[in-house]
């Protein structure tokens, strides 16, 4: 991330932020103090890739994580912890401040693209139980669609906050993809254009506590073990735990909150276009620990698509690829496009009849001809 455009986001926060009212303040809870299963993921520091040099050494460690977890931490990325903190306050009231009906005006009407409030017992988790996690999305072009009144005061920081999503946590990081690869730096971020047509991002989620009978029958999962849709996920972490990570080893652990940063994760999209070489990770949401038991969960993500028409068809031209082999997801002629993709598995998400799969506590499903796992 240059210099300049750091400076640049932060003068953008300075001046929308004081243009507008502050939204009740949101009081994050302290972190669990449990004896937790941790994973050790890397801590990558976005400043070093200023350089070229930086950025080589980056992408080793961006490879390493991806190979050995699927997640790792992101630090200096250029938003202050008072700038994160005013981002959870905006999702907060995005939610606390807009009543029932007001939320039935700005509900999602579309079955393939996210937008507007999702509500709670949309989605089907086990037995009978339907979810209590109620979002809301914003496309990155945050004048596309109306919002609900409390929000549009703050809409000009949403905006700031979606654009730098994307140009300084996204871009940098597709980069060291890319040359992970051993590709130009540019190869993904041509496939992922800001003013392209397609569906990047922001959301707002929150995961409220459920009842004993439905823990009990759910087995305190949340929302099952899943791989995302997109590209790139930038869930900005929060203290409130029940993220897992499914590791190699097959062991569930947990993700540690650490202060102003993101926690990123591949997904479906990077599974194709780098041919298996960064694989979508299997993740879950269970009940928080026992100390935060009860208590709301607020979430703050970037979810990145690909550009809507790019077909996602693996970078045979990697080098890397060519020494370790490609492992595509179906033939190259059979790709869907990035928005067939998308469509395709955001009607079936959460609806769709699941089968069993041989691998144990693994469920399945076939979108656009290729087969979706998730796990119980």
């Amino acid at each position: 991330m240059s210099s300049a455009v750091r400076r640049l986001s932060q003068y953008l926060f300075k001046r929308y932020s004081a243009s507008a009212p502050a939204p009740p303040a949101y009081v994050a809870p302290p972190p669990s103090k449990e004896e937790l299963n941790y994973a050790d993921l890397s801590i990558i520091d976005l400043s070093k890739a200023k350089t070229a040099e930086g950025r080589k050494a980056l992408a080793e460690e961006v490879v390493k994580a991806m190979g050995s977890h699927g997640f790792f931490y992101v630090i200096n990325h250029g938003y202050t912890q008072e700038q994160t903190t005013r981002v959870f306050s905006i999702a907060n009231l995005t939610f606390d401040d807009v009543d029932a009906e007001e939320k039935k005006v700005y509900t999602g009407q579309s079955g393939t693209v996210y937008e507007g409030y999702k509500p709670r017992q949309t989605w089907k988790i086990e037995d009978g139980v339907q979810d209590q996690i109620e979002h809301y999305n914003i496309n990155r072009d945050v004048r596309k669609r109306e919002h609900p009144q409390a929000l549009r005061p703050h809409l000009k920081e949403v905006e700031a906050f979606a654009r730098h999503n994307h140009f300084n946590v996204l871009y940098p990081i597709l980069r060291l993809l890319a040359l992970g690869l051993e590709l130009p730096e540019e190869t993904l971020v041509e496939q992922h254009k800001f003013e392209a047509v397609g569906e990047s991002s922001v959301r707002f989620m929150k995961y409220f506590p459920r009842s004993k009978e439905e823990e009990k029958r759910t087995k305190q999962v949340w929302l099952k073990g899943h791989t995302d849709i997109g590209s790139v996920t930038i869930l900005w972490s929060q203290p409130i735990g029940g993220l897992q990570i499914l590791s190699p080893d097959g062991e569930w652990r947990w993700v540690r909150h650490i202060d102003n940063a993101l926690v990123i994760n591949a997904g479906d999209v990077l599974t194709f276009l780098c041919g298996g070489f960064y694989p979508a990770t299997r993740h879950r949401v269970i009940q928080p620990p026992a100390d935060q038991v009860g208590q709301p969960r607020l979430g703050v993500f970037y979810f990145s698509m690909a550009n809507d028409a790019v077909k996602l068809i693996p970078h045979e031209e990697s080098a890397v690829l060519k020494r370790v082999g490609i492992q595509r997801l179906c033939e190259d002629k059979d790709a869907p496009t990035m928005e067939e993709w998308r469509k395709n598995r955001t009607l079936a998400y959460g609806s769709s009849q699941l089968v069993p799969s041989e691998e144990k506590g693994v469920e399945e499903e076939v979108i656009s001809g290729v087969v979706v796992r998730h796990y119980n």
